[in-house]
Parts: structure tokens; sequence; C-alpha cells
């Protein structure tokens, strides 16, 4: 305080040069006593909570941090060095102090100058800003300028936009589009900056002048290609060879044009190719997206008659476990779509998709699935499964039949197996048309004909679910409910309501609302959508419910069985004890509970001994239906045992019958 006022009595009493001096001296000095690290925040890290830090010296804006875990995590930063007045090459590089700085939410109105003085000051070929860009080091406000600028230069030129500009342009473009500038562009503010680079630069090309001669500017992370085509030309194919990080392993990219289609082209138009290799990556960090792109980003740029073209793509993965999808980049909704192209042909090493480009889908990669396993193993186990369900649910409902009036005496028991028959009946034709689904999947599908075999998919795997949840209802209608009862009829009616109602509802619903948007199946595979509608959550939203109100039923008959046993002798408790193991192993397949291992799957994608367990439990699970539900009832032994002595009866005294008339033949008339 002291020192304070010293410093405010010497600026009365010295001139005024002075007094600016020593004011100056005096901020600098009480910003470095302020100082605070730089990336800390003050106070306690609450989670949710929420700060902001000045950016470090030298540059400008802000950066903000979400307390998440009782730590602070960077999650914006607008830190810059690039303005208005240090772009251009004439000015130093280091921010100077010429007329104050530029405040973020100020920028807006200044981008717009930039590019007025930048289409003043090298009109001929935007070179003049390309030296003080490429020296700026790329953090997130820079990156963000520049984006800005690119898009301004798109939409200000309208038309002229000859070779030396494409270069100036692409230069620019690749020093953000470097691949030490990924990680850089998740904590930019504005989540579409890569979209809109993507758009500008396409829309830039799109106004690019080709003469006779072609057109091949590469650097290092973009690379643009151009030439004329008519219908004379026996095809046309453009090739790029790239790298997507520091390493010098490079990825392949091809655009073909075939000749039948640049027969519909009439005269000599404009053919241009943009290959990315980051740009992939980029998109993912910035959009947060959880999907990763595997291959180059091209961008194509055609007449209008062409409506087909073939890409390969060289996989920057080269895995057999993921699995690969073509797609487009859906310009007006800044994601990847399915619909746009078309898988013709895949291996290890690269996938050959054919396309459909449009004013919408201009740009084209391939897609990795994070963490879908494709094994023979599993392949094997689920066929070998579904076989032996398939004939155990037969068997299952053939001994139901034979049984059936001597096991459905009691209203109780006729409503079992009420439950257990049509478990194994939706069972039975949900693992037939899962069959015929497969065949229909594959790279061209059968579009109507795989609709509707996913319906039945769906409706049937639905189904058997709900006739579980029935059976763990009447289960718990048993415990709950002692002095009460409701008529039979009025117990079938439910039951059969839950077991066939609540999935068509759900089944016809999912449908109807995901496919006249074609959002209903997954590219090749004939099941419901994922990537696009989310419309797998109409099945496993309510399966896993469902598991769940079966595990308490499950829980309350075991509770129950061992109150029981409770004060019991030894050998009593070891028989409760028996008892509650046989509930647990017969409950659990006809409630369905091997599902709920789907959940490890869930926090475990990638584990291949996940997936093993779980295709074995759920492929035998029409085998495991026939041995606890079925087999293993003393009430169905006993009448099967009946029936067979009753046939072997029967057969004896046939026999008998017979050979008694053999022995005594009925003489005719004399």
């Amino acid at each position: 305080m002291t020192h304070t006022l010293w410093l405010c009595c010497l600026v009365f009493l010295l001139p005024t040069e002075s007094c600016r001096i020593l004011c100056q001296a005096a901020n600098k000095s009480k910003e470095k006593v302020s100082a605070r690290p730089h990336g800390v925040c003050d106070g306690v890290c609450v989670d949710n909570s929420y700060c902001t830090q000045p950016c470090p010296p030298d540059t400008q804006g802000t950066m903000g941090f979400s307390c998440r875990k009782k730590k602070w995590h960077k999650i914006t930063d607008t830190c810059r060095t690039l303005n208005a007045f240090n772009i251009f090459e004439e000015n130093s590089y280091t921010v100077e102090s010429l007329g104050g700085g530029i405040r973020t939410h100020d920028y807006a109105a200044k981008t717009e100058t930039i590019t007025d003085m930048l289409l003043e000051k090298c009109p001929r070929d935007l070179s003049c800003v390309i030296r003080n860009i490429q020296q700026s080091p790329r953090i997130p406000g820079n990156i963000a300028v520049i984006v800005q600028l690119l898009h301004n230069i798109s939409t200000a030129l309208l038309t002229d936009v000859d070779e030396a500009k494409m270069q100036s342009y692409s230069t620019m473009a690749n020093h953000i589009l470097n691949s030490k500038s990924i990680s850089n562009w998740t904590f930019i503010p504005d989540r579409n900056s890569s979209c809109v680079l993507l758009h500008s630069v396409n829309s830039f090309a799109r106004k690019l002048f080709i003469s006779k001669h072609p057109i091949d500017i590469s650097d290092v992370f973009i690379h643009t290609m151009g030439t004329t085509v008519s219908g004379g030309n026996a095809g046309k194919n453009f090739t790029f060879s790239m790298r997507v990080n520091d390493t010098g392993n490079e990825v392949t990219g091809r655009v073909l044009i075939g000749r039948d289609e640049l027969q519909k082209v009439p005269s000599p138009s404009p053919v241009i190719s943009i290959a990315f290799p980051t740009l992939g990556a980029i998109l993912e960090a910035s959009l947060l997206e959880n999907v990763a792109v595997n291959g180059l980003v091209l961008s194509v740029i055609l007449p209008k008659e062409l409506k087909r073209i073939s890409l390969i793509f060289e996989k920057i993965s080269k895995s057999e476990e993921r699995r690969t999808q073509c797609v487009g980049w859906h310009s007006t909704e800044s994601r990847w779509d399915q619909q746009a192209c078309e898988m013709i042909q895949e291996n290890p090493q690269q996938a050959v998709c054919k396309c459909r480009p449009s004013k919408v889908f201009t740009s084209f990669s391939i897609l990795m699935s994070p963490h879908v396993l494709e094994s023979p193993i599993l392949t094997y186990i689920t066929y070998v499964g579904l076989g032996i369900s398939i004939c155990s649910l037969i068997l299952c409902l053939s001994i139901e039949a034979l049984v059936w009036a001597q096991v459905t005496k009691t209203e109780i028991s006729y409503l079992r197996h009420v439950c257990i028959a049509n478990v194994a009946a939706t069972l039975l034709m949900a693992d037939v048309w899962f069959i015929v689904a497969s065949f229909l999947s594959g790279p061209v599908t059968h579009h109507k004909g795989c609709v509707a075999a996913t319906f039945f998919v769906h409706y049937f795997y639905l189904a058997v679910f709900f006739w579980m949840l029935a059976k763990a209802l009447l289960i718990l209608y048993g415990i709950l409910v002692v002095f009460h009862t409701l008529p039979k009829s009025v117990l079938v009616a439910s039951l059969f309501s839950v077991g066939y109602g609540c999935p068509l509802v759900i089944a016809v619903v999912t449908v109807a609302a995901t496919e006249p948007s074609k959002g209903y199946l997954q590219p090749e595979v004939c099941w419901l959508n994922w990537d696009m509608t989310k419309a797998l959550l109409a099945f496993v939203v309510p399966a896993l419910a469902i598991v769940v109100v079966n595990l308490i039923t499950v829980t309350l008959v075991i509770v129950k069985t061992q109150r029981a046993a409770i004060g019991s002798s030894m050998f009593q408790e070891v028989r409760a004890i028996v008892r509650i193991s046989k509930n647990i192993a017969i409950l659990t397949p006809l409630l369905g509970l091997t599902w709920g291992f789907g959940i490890a799957m869930v926090i475990d994608d990638s584990s291949l001994a996940f997936h093993i367990i779980f295709s074995l439990l759920n492929a035998f699970q029409g085998f495991f239906i026939l041995v606890f539900g079925t087999i293993l009832d003393p009430k169905i032994r006993e009448a099967l045992k009946e029936r067979v002595t009753s046939a072997k009866w029967i057969s004896r005294i046939s026999e008998n019958l017979s050979s008694e008339f053999s022995c005594h033949p009925t003489k005719g008339p004399s």
C-alpha cells in the first residue's frame, strides 16, 4: 500500500512522459505479483464447475476449464497469435500493441477486414499471408482464425480461381491440417470448424478453372488434382499416395470414373479430386464422434451428369477383426452417412466403394467400427448353436404336445406350460428368421427382403423376452398374491397381450419411424441400425429391462426358498441349497438371464472371450430350454413314462390279439 502511495505522489510531481513510464512500470509490477500459473484455476475443484484463465504471454484469448473427478480439464481454448495486424508479410510476426488486442467475440467482424486486405494486397495469388501463417504456432485460436479466413476467401471469390490461387489456398489449409495439430482441434469452441474447413476447400475447388493442362497441386496434408473430361475419354482415375502421420508409411486412394459414366458428359468438363490424409482424424476429434476414419478422405467435384464413381481406399489400420463401412460426408448435417456408398469388395488391405456424388455428398471415406469383432470362431459357434437350438426347440414343442393333457391339469401348471411352449415357439421362429436374414445380408443387400427379415427377427426375439417376462410375472404373482386370485381366462389373456402385443407395437413403431429415411437397417447386415438412427435401442432397452426384472424374480425365489430352510436341520438345509441351485439352473435359460452377459460386452466390447461366452450361452438357449424346462421336469418325465408304458401296453395287446386271431381263424360259410 505504501509503495502504491509513493508512486501516486511521483505521478503528480514528475513530467508527463516520466509519469507514463512509471505507470507502465507499476502495472507490470502488479501483473507479476498477481500472475497465476496458466492452466490452473483458483478455488476448490467441484465436479461440473467451470472457470476461465487468460492465455500465456504474447497470445490473446482465454482458456476454459471444467472440473471432472476433482481435476481441472481444459475444454476450450481461443489462444491465438494471428490477427489483422500481423498476418501480412510486411508486419513483424510477434503481437505488438497496435491499437490494442482483438477480443474473441469481436473477431468475426475483423475477419472480413483481413479478407478484404488480402484481396487488395495480393489479388493475383493470395500469397502475401502465407509466410506468417506458416510461421504461426498451430494453437486452437490460430486454427480458428485460418479456418475463418479460408471460409471468407471461398465466399468472396466467386470466379477466376486459377492454379496460383489454389496453390496458396492449399498451403494455408495444409498448415492447419498437419498431423501435429489434430489434438488442438478438440479445444476450438466452434465444434463445426473442421466441417467448415472441408466445405470451404470443396467450395473453393469447385470454382477452379482448368485449361487444357491438368492441375496437380501436392502438399503434405492436402493434394489436389484436376483435369477435363468428355464423352470420348476411355475413363479417368486419380491416384493419391499420402502420409497420415509422422512416420514414412503412406496410404493410397484412387478415384475411378468408368467409361460408361463419361459417355454421359456432353462436352469437356472439369473433374477435380482432393485427398486429405488427416482430415478424418480431425473431424473425429472436433466432433467427438465414436467412429474412426480408416483411409484418406477423398473429395470429388464432378459434372452434374456423373452419378456414380468407384473409390478404392487403402486401409490405415489393416485389421481383420474390424468391420469397414463406405460412407459419404453429409455436408448439411455434418456427419458420415452410410447411404451415400455401398461396399463392392473388401480385404484386409483395402476397400472398394461405389458412391453417388451430389451437392450434399462431395467427400467420401471408409470408417472402421471401433469394437466390432468378426471371428470365424464366433460364426462357427453361432451357426452350430442355432442348429442344435432349432432341433432342441422342435423336440421341446413335440414333448409338450405329447404330454400336454397330463401336465396341465391344475391352473398354475397350465399357465406355466403355456409360457414355456410360447417361449420355445417364439425362439424357434426367431432363430429361423435369423438364418434367413444372414443369407440376405452382404455387400449387395436385398433391401425389401432384408427389411422384412429384420422386422421378423426383431419381433420374434422381442416376443421371446416378453414371454420370459410373462413367466417371471406369473412367478411373482404366485409368490406375492396369496389370497386374491384372478380368473384363468383373464390370466391367459394378460399373458398373450404381454407376450405378443407389446413386441408387435415396438417392432411396428420402429420400422415405421426409421425406414422412410432409410435408417432401419445396418449397411450390409439385415439388422437394426445403430450409427444413423439408433434403432437398435428398440431391442436393447426392452431386452435388458426384462433381464433386470427377471433377475429380481430369481432373487425373490432364492430368498423365499432360503427363508423356508432357516432353523431346519442340516439335512434340510442341504436339500434347500440343492433346491435353490436347481431353481437357478431352471430359471436362468427360461427367463433369459444369459442375455444379461451382454452388459459385460458393453463394458469391454473388444474382448473375444466375452463374445465367445455370450455366443455359447445364447446360441444354445434352445438346448438349455429343452434340458432345464422340459427334460428335468419330473412331471413331464412321469407323463412321458406313462405314455411310453401305455404305448407298450397297447402294442402288446395288439400283438396278442393278432396272434390269437392268426391261431383261431374264423371259418367261412360252407
